[in-house]
């Protein structure tokens, strides 16, 4: 897949629209729009890169994703969050940073990835816009 026909490119050049709940120069974290929780986010460098270890700036990357998570956590009341990396959904680098509950759905499977949320657009809105305006 060229970088053109990539879904996550066009979601950084604003092609696609999504639930945005981070930006900066280099990175972009938006809410899943198929969530395996609510406030699953996705962050992507804006840059495109396959792999998430082929993300040059590797340890701020997951520093980033640490901040989203703990922004996530307090927003979303979760009890952990869990990060998932398979990266074969889309060939683009992203790390999934999913909030977890100690009785979730997830809870004996480890996460189940078909295993998907039902969230209204309106709900996942106020989720985005919270996380957005609470990270620091």
């Amino acid at each position: 897949m060229s970088n053109m026909d990539c879904i996550f490119c066009k979601i950084v050049k604003n092609q696609i629209p999504c639930y945005k709940t981070y930006e900066d120069n280099h990175f972009l974290g938006f809410l899943d729009i198929k969530p395996l929780s609510i406030g699953n986010s996705l962050l992507i460098p804006k840059k495109h890169y396959p792999w998430v270890y082929d993300v040059p700036n590797f340890g701020k990357y997951w520093q980033v994703a640490q901040k989203l998570a703990i922004t996530t956590q307090k927003i979303v009341k979760a009890d952990f969050i869990s990060f998932l990396t398979l990266g074969l959904e889309v060939p683009h680098a992203h790390i999934r940073i999913i909030p977890r509950w100690l009785n979730d759905h997830h809870r004996n499977k480890g996460i189940d990835a078909t295993n998907i949320v039902k969230i209204s657009k309106k709900q996942m809105i106020k989720i985005a816009d919270k996380i957005y305006k609470s990270i620091k």
